[in-house]
């Protein structure tokens, strides 16, 4: 207290001119419509200014949240496609608006779960993105992994609240793909090098190809639902002494900036490996 006062004393006359000035200016801009006018405008901008920094601050740390609730949604309106409804065919004709998104879901085929990235690698030949969702939350190994843009990978190692999902940009990885413009088939698979390209190999020379060609998952997928986009044809290759094209593929996803996925789950798969696996053994 004893330097407040100390601290008055040595400035008084100069905090003392500071409150006349104060006064004066409000007595001006009070009773005065220009000056009043000038300095309403003057405030204003400034004001403005300030909450205008302020919004975009605030905004920026409601990004996380923001996010959330996008991916919630998301997820929500991926689960009520009608095109992940797959009902048996019968001796009666098929309508698909008699497919009904009912409590039960009979016909259900896919499932979509939400998912955080918390880890992702691009610089190996191996690459790995660990999402938090594991089989508390519903996920299993085999199951697809999408992004908001394209197909990222597949699940390959499942934790009490974590994934590992192995993704298009490794070696091992093999994706079942068509043209969406003529439908033929191949294999779509990372050569090691750019992580903004992949390979498709086994589309026959008698197929018109051309740059800029959408590629997308295959309905032969097991895994993935089908027309979900992998990349874009960027470059055709003309192999000599081979009937087939080799494509490059600039990918759909944008691996060096995966913050949000879904986990697919084919509900199907299950019947559709026993099958698969008894017609074998009867072989």
């Amino acid at each position: 207290m004893r330097n407040v006062f100390l601290f008055i004393r040595r400035y008084f006359n100069f905090v003392f001119f500071l409150l006349l000035q104060i006064v004066a200016l409000m007595i001006l801009f009070r009773y005065n419509k220009y000056h009043e006018a000038a300095f309403m405008g003057v405030a204003s901008e400034i004001t403005g200014s300030f909450d205008a920094r302020y919004n975009t601050i605030e905004n920026f740390l409601r990004l996380k949240k923001t996010n959330e609730q996008l991916a919630a949604e998301n997820e929500r309106l991926k689960n009520m496609l009608r095109q992940d409804f797959a009902a048996p065919d019968s001796l009666k004709q098929l309508v698909i608006d008699s497919i009904k998104i009912d409590s039960l879901e009979h016909y259900r085929k896919y499932l979509y779960l939400s998912a955080k990235v918390i880890g992702n690698s691009t610089g190996s030949q191996t690459n790995y993105i660990t999402i938090h969702r594991g089989s508390a939350q519903g996920v299993q190994r085999d199951m697809a992994v999408l992004s908001s843009t394209g197909v990222v990978g597949t699940v390959v190692n499942v934790s009490r609240n974590m994934a590992s999902v192995m993704s298009i940009l490794h070696r091992q990885s093999r994706i079942s793909a068509s043209l969406y413009r003529s439908g033929e088939t191949g294999t779509v698979e990372w050569d090691g090098k750019d992580p903004q390209f992949v390979t498709m190999r086994n589309i026959p020379k008698s197929v018109q190809v051309k740059k800029g060609d959408t590629v997308i998952t295959s309905k032969y997928s097991d895994k993935f639902p089908p027309g979900q986009f992998i990349g874009f044809v960027d470059e055709v290759a003309n192999e000599s002494g081979s009937s087939f094209y080799s494509l490059r593929l600039r990918t759909a996803t944008n691996f060096f900036n995966v913050q949000y996925v879904n986990v697919v789950a084919n509900l199907q798969k299950e019947e559709q490996d026993q099958l698969e696996k008894a017609t074998q053994q009867k072989q």
